[in-house]
């Protein structure tokens, strides 16, 4: 069987998969539902998987699927491109199915919505992979906007809430925005090609301008990535989703977003520098603005939102890079600046996705999001602790974890850029380097903020009940994803090899590259991960040594010293708020504090107990978006008269209309 036959099988083996497990899903018990979710995304993983394998194996593989007269052929292609993003899709996927099953427990008596919420997870997975393989502009559009539906209606899972059904309608509102830009770019490319196929784009990009198409095209996908000013669903959608939900929609929804980037970008033709310098200058933006909110938010799904937006920015920077080295012919360049970014869309979907299952755990046993209200969980959550620790290092790019590697990479594209001719490039190249290494600062801040604030110290508040360890389910995928996460940061040789094979194929067709020098960079971080690694066996040596040194001695516990002061209380550690408040003036023009607070008055010596409230609100969403649609409620209630609730208005309209009708016919009009 040739890798054609072969993909033809896979596919039809997925169809079938996806098909049986949607139907069985529908009759079989509450008590095999959750196993039979399992076994269908697992499936579907592992067909899909052989699938993106033999793509790489054969130098990319293409089936077509008759689609009718009118939308004509629909090739599926699967290149080293889609391939990377299917296997991160099929990875993350299976994790969240897993932690699903753990955190819906709670939800096991609400039958129909647990059914359709498998139903539609299986088909969101399914979504995404045929995003990935679809070449075909109308089909492409179809497959978004099932894999944008399915995403919209997971996330309604609570939908009794209000605030989850104003998330909901936020973020449908956002995603069809991005179906019209995306459809406005597929139909100039047709109209001026002719053809619904992708290779359409490429005949366009080769004969005019690339600069437009590609900025309408940045923008549909960008919506779907979250780039600053595109990002308002984000810190909206990721909390009021289920945690499981918002771990895959964190860590591949909105990679499906840079997959289109960069698809688009595989067919440029012309103008890389000048796409490359802005897709760099709005992803600088992006990351700083992105850790910046999420430093100063007590919301900790919030938070992780604004996280995904700030690594959103760091992925863009590499690909920023990447475009410029394609337009200078700079090899190496464009190696580190889309290897960058490639590895760490890989980096982002595993520590992302941790965290939200971290997050999911603690949420799960405390019923609340509010970190001010939570403390000391390290002691009866002690795996889920240890995990959100690991995610956070990972995130601050901080040796020995995965984090560092890919982050690693675009700073040395950075370093290589301020090479280039030019004052106004390297002195870009110079302020993102800058840029990059404040996010990096702020995200430390940021994290040491949540981890402290929610696993140390002491509870700030008593809870309805005693938190204790979730279950195991929900611990599996954890474990699963920090083994893959070790994977990158110590074997990190293996993962540069495949993202050079993927940049050395057929994706740099347009520009000639040599990947000599790239590779080069391997013995650097197999030393570097082996020097960590050296690192912490000699720590793990000390702390096995002090073990069996002092495992005979006897252990006193006594209460920490408390200055002289014999009655501490909860009020007397850091909470969220104190620990990013200084930050939050510094940036007050984009982290604006809203307060309900009743100063005191000149003449009010006792003071009355007063109640003090505090949240930050989004710059773009408060300033601009919501400017925009209070403007435009306000315009439209002066045609508030039209619907006045009479009957013979409503009749007088119609007989207006057919009247109009009739002289327009009668007169040529129409």
């Amino acid at each position: 069987m040739d890798g054609f036959e072969l993909t033809g099988f896979l596919f039809t083996a997925h169809i079938v998969v996806l098909l049986a497990g949607i139907i069985a899903l529908l009759f079989v018990t509450s008590k095999l539902r959750p196993l039979l979710a399992v076994i269908s995304v697992v499936t579907i993983s592992i067909v899909t998987s052989l699938i993106a394998v033999t793509g790489i194996t054969t130098n990319g593989l293409e089936l077509n699927i008759g689609g009718g007269y009118f939308i004509g052929n629909i090739p599926l292609r699967i290149d080293a491109l889609s391939a990377w993003f299917m296997l991160i899709i099929n990875f993350v996927t299976t994790t969240g199915v897993i932690y699903g099953i753990g955190y819906l427990k709670v939800y096991k008596s609400q039958h129909s919505i647990e059914t359709m919420h498998w139903v539609l997870f299986i088909l969101f997975q399914s979504s995404m992979l045929w995003v990935c393989m679809v070449q075909n502009s109308i089909a492409f559009l179809i497959v978004w906007e099932v894999m944008s539906l399915s995403s919209l209606l997971l996330v309604l899972f609570d939908h009794t809430n209000p605030q989850v059904l104003k998330a909901g309608i936020n973020y449908m509102v956002q995603m069809h925005l991005s179906v019209i830009l995306l459809t406005v770019a597929f139909i100039w490319a047709y109209f001026k090609t002719g053809t619904f196929d992708f290779k359409g784009i490429a005949t366009y990009f080769g004969t005019n301008v690339n600069t437009w198409l590609f900025i309408i095209f940045f923008l549909g996908f960008g919506l779907k990535a979250g780039f600053m000013g595109l990002h308002t669903w984000l810190p909206h959608a990721h909390p009021a989703a289920p945690s499981h939900v918002s771990g895959v929609m964190s860590g591949v929804i909105v990679k499906m977003g840079i997959y289109g980037i960069f698809r688009i970008i595989s067919f440029l033709k012309a103008d890389y520098i000048l796409l490359g310098e802005v897709v760099l200058i709005l992803s600088l933006l992006t990351g700083l603005f992105g850790i910046m909110n999420a430093a100063v938010h007590r919301d900790f799904k919030k938070m992780l939102a604004y996280c995904t937006i700030e690594n959103i920015g760091i992925i863009g920077i590499g690909i920023g890079l990447g475009l410029i080295g394609m337009g200078k012919g700079q090899s190496l360049l464009y190696y580190l600046g889309f290897g960058g970014a490639l590895l760490h869309v890989l980096n982002h979907s595993l520590f992302k996705s941790l965290l939200f299952y971290s997050a999911g755990s603690v949420y799960q046993q405390t019923h609340t999001r509010d970190m001010d209200q939570l403390g000391g969980l390290i002691k009866t959550m002690p795996h889920t602790a240890v995990m959100f620790l690991i995610g956070a290092i990972a995130i601050g790019g901080i040796p020995p974890f995965n984090g560092f590697v890919s982050e690693f990479l675009i700073y040395c594209g950075l370093l290589d850029g301020i090479h280039s001719a030019g004052i106004a490039q390297v002195l870009l190249m110079v302020l993102s380097f800058a840029g990059m290494s404040i996010i990096g600062g702020i995200s430390i801040l940021t994290f040491t903020k949540a981890f402290g604030t929610i696993f140390l110290g002491t509870p700030r508040q008593n809870l309805h009940h005693e938190p204790q360890e979730v279950s195991v389910l929900m611990l599996i995928p954890q474990y699963m994803t920090v083994t893959v996460m070790l994977a990158v940061a110590f074997v990190p040789g293996f993962f540069l090899r495949l993202v050079g094979t993927l940049l050395g194929g057929g994706f740099s067709s347009n520009v000639p590259m040599d990947s000599s020098k790239f590779f080069a960079y391997l013995p650097l971080l197999s030393n570097i991960s082996l020097y960590f690694f050296l690192f912490l066996f000699v720590v793990g040596l000390v702390f096995v040594i002090r073990f069996l040194a002092t495992r005979k001695r006897e252990v006193k516990y006594a209460s920490t010293w408390g200055c002289g002061y014999l009655a501490p209380n909860t009020r007397m550690q850091y909470t969220g708020k104190s620990f990013s408040k200084t930050l939050g003036k510094i940036f007050g023009v984009l982290v604006t504090e809203k307060k309900k607070y009743t100063e005191l008055t000149t003449g009010e010596i006792f003071p009355q107990t007063r109640n003090h409230s505090s949240h930050y609100i989004d710059f773009f969403e408060s300033n601009i978006f919501d400017a925009f649609i209070n403007r435009l409620i306000h315009g439209m209630s002066y045609f508030g008269f039209i619907q006045n609730g009479r009957i013979q208005m409503y009749v007088l309209y119609g007989v207006f209309f057919i009247l109009l009708i009739f002289l327009g016919t009668s007169l040529g009009w129409i």
